[in-house]
């Protein structure tokens, strides 16, 4: 039995289902990869790691953009020198900002930690937008604040593996997101257009690219020797920058088929899934305190979610 052969109100579950399956398959396997290659490689350059990843994001994208129509919609998008000035460049810089702290926390945090910091983003996102002025404070709000700040708090104090220079690059990676999607909101709006993952990656993967080198450029490149490709291997680099598109690939595809709402309530097994697997591969101590501070967590996120 096909799908075509299902009722039509199952068929139509199928796609979701599976585009669900996709996005936790390529977003737990780019993290877990990520990890195991600036850990346990010689591939120890998070900054130079990261440029490739947005050089193949560039090339994949420009290919995708003359052969498939996945990029269409860059077609409704009026990208001009002001727009692409006004817009992609200072989303791109916070965007590179944002990738290359991610990725030099793993030489400082396990995995699961990392992920229980991961639960500030709605706070730091939240703070952002009262900032830029796109949401009005709210008592509720402020409340909702404290909770997941607690959570988090008990996350931090149970943590075995603690370092305040991790904590620093994974809450700098935060404030560097939160800024780029409140700009990319204020910035559509204004100019009342509309742009998907892969499109806003189709734009920003060249800017992101050219920061990420000047980056590494002042930083890793001049202590970079090229033998680690070699003894790293290339296939290993090329799989994992694959793995890292097909992850845009996966939320682009599941956008088109879900909610928000959906994608917010599916990250909390996809969650628990990683830290599991971040316990059985490295061995990572996980803390009673840790695992109260996680499961309140997640719990606040998912009443969020019922409320809204």
């Amino acid at each position: 039995m096909t799908i075509l052969d299902l009722p039509a109100k199952e068929a139509s579950v199928w796609p979701v289902t599976l585009g669900i399956l996709s996005w936790v398959f390529w977003s737990n396997l780019t993290i877990l990869f990520n990890k195991w290659v600036i850990e346990s490689t010689e591939f120890r350059y998070p900054i130079i790691l990261t440029t490739w990843h947005l050089v193949f994001a560039t090339l994949a994208t420009q290919l995708l953009a003359r052969t498939t129509t996945m990029l269409d919609g860059r077609k409704k998008i009026r990208m001009d020198g002001r727009t692409y000035v006004r817009m992609i460049i200072p989303i791109g810089i916070l965007y590179s900002g944002s990738l290359v702290c991610s990725n030099i926390v793993y030489l400082y945090l396990n995995v699961s930690f990392i992920q229980m910091l991961k639960a500030c983003g709605p706070i730091v996102t939240l703070l952002t937008s009262w900032a830029w002025h796109v949401k009005t404070p709210s008592l509720e709000s402020f409340l909702n604040i404290l909770l997941i700040a607690f959570s988090v708090a008990l996350a931090v104090a149970g943590e075995v593996q603690f370092s305040w220079l991790g904590v620093t690059y994974q809450l700098a990676s935060l404030v560097f997101d939160a800024n780029r999607l409140v700009m990319i909101q204020i910035l559509l709006s204004d100019e009342g257009q509309k742009m998907d993952p892969l499109v806003t990656l189709y734009y920003s993967a060249p800017v992101c690219a050219f920061t990420n080198f000047m980056i590494a450029f002042y930083t890793e490149l001049r202590g970079f020797s090229w033998s680690v490709i070699g003894e790293t291997g290339v296939g290993v680099l090329v799989a994992n920058a694959t793995v890292g598109f097909m992850l845009n690939v996966s939320i682009f595809v599941l956008i088109g088929k879900t909610s928000g709402l959906t994608m917010t309530l599916v990250s909390v097994p996809k969650n628990i899934l990683l830290i599991v697997c971040s316990v059985v591969i490295w061995g990572t101590q996980i803390t009673p305190l840790q695992m109260v501070g996680l499961v309140g967590r997640q719990a606040e996120r998912m009443k969020e979610e019922e409320d809204v």
